[in-house]
Parts: structure tokens; sequence; C-alpha cells
């Protein structure tokens, strides 16, 4: 079956608007205004959020406090049905849970840009859903866009729990985790769907098992990036500074750390072979997003840097990890 060529362009375009998803979500991680909305999916009971406290009624805090208390409680019941109980014990006796913070009109704006940006991202797949419908609906990619769908609304479902209690670490990297395969799906999805992506790429056994390799170190690499962000978050709360956060983050920091030069040696490699032979652009183009994680990744452990940097070292990894995923669907066995 062929696709038109703006049924290609659209589903690319949904692409970006996910990968926007992350670049926001991340901005509002570093920025800590993952609670200037207590609610969800409206802030503050409003679809656009007020400017000023004085629009807020004087209880605020103590009606979405409560309203959070009923949340958690629904989420730590269903933990318990799936027999996750210890963990929803931890979370129901965590008091850091239950604290409310005051309005901030920044922070607020902040997640409310981020709520929109989620919302157009999910829209564009709503609708590219129904174009399947009308034109496509006896391809494959039906299923693949329906259960993209799904895990879209799953995930929007699960940062409303995200909200409810209050960044627990772990819920931020299950959070992830799921717009990684929400990513993943829309890439192999434009893989089936865009002539450019179909075709293969003939690289030599040795070659295809290292991008694989590179490609399950870097995914696993996203999630010892989280567990690194949430033990920064922890030390800061604690009153450490910069400079004690190295000694202090355990193993860890050094895996990551470790692994990262890992992938680079292997990434180094991996393009050197491509130049000498094949010139394939999307191997070229892993090298210089990995070049561009890596010193972002140094700025962040070394240098005083703005929180921007943050952002920037996890929209390198996401791009990286799209990147590579493209290419493990595409490469072939070099005849």
């Amino acid at each position: 079956m062929e696709f038109s060529k703006l049924f290609v362009r659209f589903n690319w375009v949904t692409l970006v608007l996910i990968y926007l998803v992350v670049v926001a979500g991340s901005f509002v991680r570093i920025s800590g205004s993952g609670m200037g909305c207590p609610d969800w999916p409206k802030c503050f009971g409003q679809w656009v959020p007020p400017t000023e406290v004085s629009e807020l009624p004087p209880d605020y805090r103590e009606a979405y406090l409560l309203k959070r208390q009923k949340k958690v409680e629904k989420f730590c019941k269903f933990l318990n049905a799936i027999g996750l109980k210890s963990t929803a014990e931890r979370i129901k006796n965590d008091p850091t849970v239950y604290v409310e913070e005051a309005f901030n009109t920044r922070k607020t704006w902040t997640e409310y840009v981020n709520r929109l940006v989620g919302f157009l991202a999910g829209n564009f797949m709503l609708f590219g859903f129904l174009w399947i419908i009308l034109k496509y609906r006896k391809h494959k990619i039906f299923w693949l866009t329906a259960l993209n769908l799904v895990l879209l609304l799953i995930e929007a479902w699960f940062g409303s729990i995200v909200v409810a209690t209050n960044l627990v670490p772990w819920t931020i990297t299950v959070h992830l985790f799921l717009a990684l395969v929400i990513i993943a799906l829309q890439l192999y999805i434009i893989r089936i769907i865009s002539p450019v992506q179909q075709r293969n790429l003939p690289i030599e056994k040795s070659i295809r098992i290292l991008v694989f390799v590179v490609f399950a170190i870097t995914f696993y690499q996203m999630f010892l990036g989280t567990q690194v962000r949430e033990y920064i978050d922890e030390l800061t709360k604690q009153g450490f500074g910069r400079e004690t956060w190295t000694d202090k983050l355990g193993l860890p920091f050094y895996i990551h750390r470790s692994f990262s030069w890992l992938v680079l040696i292997l990434l180094a490699f991996i393009a050197w072979k491509n130049e000498k032979t094949q010139h394939y652009l999307i191997l070229r183009s892993s090298f210089v997003i990995l070049v561009l994680e890596l010193v972002s990744g140094v700025l962040l452990a070394y240098a005083d840097m703005p929180g921007l940097v943050q952002t920037a070292h996890l929209v390198f990894a996401t791009i990286l990890f799209g990147n590579l995923w493209m290419a493990t669907l595409r490469m072939k066995r070099l005849s």
C-alpha cells in the first residue's frame, strides 16, 4: 500500500511534537514547576490558569491537598491490586507527598505550557488515527497507531499520578519510559509508511551488532541518568553543594559516566567504519549527537551551568535513542 506524501509529513510533524513534549517536561523538571498546577487536567480548576494569587480562594491549598489525598489513595489501591503493596505503603506514608506548594505564577504557567504541548501532540496523534481509519484501516499501522494512542492516554493519566504523588522519583522514571516507547512506536510507523525510511542499510554483521549494543546501552543510560538526577535533587534538598555531588552520588553516577565513554568509543569506531565504506547519514549524525550529549554531560558534572543544559542533555539523549532505533530497524545483512 502506498501512503501519501502529506500523510508521511504529518507523521514526522507528530514525532517532532512528541519530542517537544519531552523538552517541555524536562524544562518543567529543571525549573521546579512540576507542582505548578496542583490538579489535572485543569490547572487550579481552570482551563486557563490564574495569574494572581488573589484569583484563588483563601483556602486553595487545603482544598487541593484534600483532592490529592483522594487521588493518592486510589493510586495506592491500584498498586495493591497489582501486587505492589510495599510501594503503595511507602507512597501513602511519605509525608513529602502531601506538601502543597504555594501559588507561583511562573511555575504555574510553565507547567501549563507543558500541558498545552502535550495536548497538541495528543490531538495530532488522534487526528492521524482518524486519517488511518478513513484511508488506511486495512493496513497494520491501524493497530500500531491505536496502540500508540492508548499509550499516550496512559502517559497522560500517569502524568496526573506524578503530580498527585508530588513528583515521587520512580514515577518520573516510569513517565520517561512510556515517552520513549511512544517515540519508538512513532518511528516504527514512519519506517513503514515512508519510502525513504523503507530503504534498508546493508551493514556488515559486526557493525550491526555494535549498533544494537550502543542502542541498548543508550536506552539503559537514560534511566541511569534519571536516577542520578533524582539523587542530585535529594542532595540539593539536604543542602549539599555541587562540589560534593560527585563524592556522594555513588555507583549509578560512575556507571553512567563510564558507559558514556564506552558508547563514545563504540560509536567513534562505527562512524570511522561508516566513513570508510557506506557513508550512511544516520550513523554519522548519531556520532555527532553523542558528542553534543557528552559535552552537555561534562558541563553538568563539572561546571556551574544553567538548568537549560540539563534539558539539552536529555534532548540529545532522546534524539540519539530515536536515531539508533531507526538505524536498528533499517539495518540488514551485507551481501
